[in-house]
């Protein structure tokens, strides 16, 4: 009894022991699975994430600018060449040194202009008569005292050959307009007046929204003081100083001082990273400023990063699924190896006993009775020397497969040790365990083992017992072992039941 306690209880702390190295293994193995996936993904999106960075910075966003300039040259910029040409005109200067004897003279020339040259405003203003000439005729005279004549006299002292303004034009409806103020000379160098060109705000902002829309980029202008004096449609409600402005007044400075040198700048907005590249612009005297929220780019690597971070968590589970199943099958295998018989597929003894056991222990619990056959296979040494240790490996599997089909599923049949077997027969009184043995005898004298050459009939003897409280298990086991004995002694190929202290054959065929 001390014995069969004992391995149990060792047969429980191998359990035990192995289900907790298996769940350390599954453990550790999802540890380095996620830990090496996320390290793995969030590793390639930081890295594609500062490349995308890198490039917008150092390429994309350069680049951009650069042909929005060349954009600008050609849109913007073109009404400079014009005011330039204009202030170069010899006709022009020749009449204005003339004396402005024949003003319709002039109100053609500017009238041709803005034709060819598709400018919604030509004007000239002479510093003799301070006139103020435009495509429709003379429009006024100029007044230091009038405040919307001031730009004409911050013209005349200005060093400079132009300037960019942008103010309302009262010969257009007073609408908003980017006039290219152009100083002009005498041939000996002297001012003489101011001519130009202008094209409406909404026009140039249009243009602009046209390069946002076109470079997916954020383009506006803004004077060497920093307040916003150009931008598109989109960025109708941003307006003031960029020193005042959140994100990108942290960079505002660095913007303004740079000078002629393209700048590349970022800060923050949102909580998203903004990429600035600015330059000055001498021809309009303003920073032409290009933004790129770098959201959209990186975006797309946020979305690859959250597939990766998917497939890793399904790749995860597949790979833990699959160990659990192999896992599983190999203590499966394990633990077959260690409770069966490979030879007969029946339970080998140590499993037995803790079958015993429990039997046992059910038995107290509920009342019930229980049973056990213990089968002895006659003469076996005779087969293993007339026909060999394979042809008996054969008897002993078929004769295993002769028990098993003679118990019930509830019942435990095993491999005792050499050829013996044991049955334990639950819920079996001893009169009907005495019929199962018979029955069992029986098929095996009848039936026809695999040998390789005609043999006498092989037969078993059995010995059969019912479990009876409080007797131990060492008794119960030497009353079955006694009763297979006597079956033998009695000529063999004979049930011999055990009641209580003595033993009577339950069959006597020979």
């Amino acid at each position: 009894m001390k014995a069969v306690s004992q391995l149990m209880s060792q047969a429980i702390g191998n359990a035990m022991k192995m289900l907790s190295e298996r769940s350390r293994l599954l453990g550790w193995l999802s540890v380095i699975l996620v830990v090496g996936f996320l390290t793995t993904s969030i590793a390639g999106y930081v890295v594609s994430r500062n490349s995308i960075r890198a490039g917008i910075a150092t390429q994309a966003l350069p680049l951009t600018a650069d042909n929005i300039y060349s954009e600008i040259q050609r849109d913007i910029l073109h009404p400079v060449v014009i005011s330039s040409l204009m202030s170069q005109d010899t006709f022009l200067r020749e009449w204005i040194l003339d004396g402005e004897r024949d003003p319709s003279q002039i109100v053609r020339y500017l009238n041709e202009i803005k034709k060819k040259y598709g400018t919604v405003s030509s004007f000239l203003v002479s510093e003799r008569s301070l006139n103020y000439y435009y495509a429709g005729g003379t429009l006024k005279t100029v007044r230091s005292d009038e405040p919307r004549d001031e730009w004409y006299f911050r013209v005349r002292d200005m060093k400079t050959p132009y300037e960019t303004n942008v103010d309302y034009d009262m010969a257009n409806r007073n609408t908003m307009t980017v006039f290219i103020n152009y100083r002009v000379l005498d041939f000996q160098g002297n001012f003489i007046g101011a001519t130009g060109v202008g094209l409406t705000l909404d026009a140039v902002s249009s243009l602009i929204d046209s390069y946002q829309e076109k470079f997916h980029r954020r383009i506006y202008f803004v004077d060497p003081q920093g307040t916003i004096v150009l931008a598109g449609k989109s960025m109708k409600d941003v307006h003031g100083s960029i020193r005042d402005l959140p994100g990108i007044g942290t960079v505002a400075g660095q913007i303004l001082s740079h000078g002629k040198e393209p700048s590349s700048l970022e800060y923050h907005r949102s909580g998203n990273m903004v990429l600035v590249n600015s330059r000055f612009i001498p021809e309009l005297g303003w920073h032409l400023v290009v933004e790129q929220n770098e959201r959209e780019d990186i975006q797309a690597i946020k979305q690859v990063f959250w597939i990766n971070l998917t497939v890793s968590s399904a790749v995860s589970l597949l790979v833990l699924a699959i160990t659990l199943f192999a896992v599983n099958r190999y203590q499966r295998r394990l633990e077959s190896l260690a409770t069966t018989d490979a030879l007969t597929g029946l339970l080998n003894r140590q499993a037995f006993e803790t079958s015993f056991q429990n039997m046992i222990a059910e038995a107290k619990r509920t009342g019930r009775p229980f049973s056990a056959i213990l089968l002895d296979i006659d003469l076996f040494k005779q087969i293993n020397d007339n026909f060999g240790h394979l042809e008996g490996d054969k008897v002993l599997h078929s004769i295993a497969q002769l028990v098993s089909a003679s118990t019930r599923e509830s019942d435990v049949a095993a491999r005792w040790g050499g050829e013996e077997f044991l049955v334990m027969l639950r819920d079996c009184p001893l009169e009907e365990a005495i019929n199962v043995a018979e029955k069992l005898r029986q098929e095996v004298s009848s039936h026809r083992f695999p040998l390789k050459r005609p043999h006498e009939p092989i037969t078993v003897s059995l010995g059969i017992a019912q479990y009876i409280p409080p007797e131990s298990d060492a008794d119960f086991f030497a009353r079955i072992d006694n009763a297979m004995y006597q079956a033998k002694e009695n000529g063999r190929n004979l049930a011999v039941a055990s009641r209580t202290q003595s033993s009577t054959p339950a069959s006597n065929e020979a």
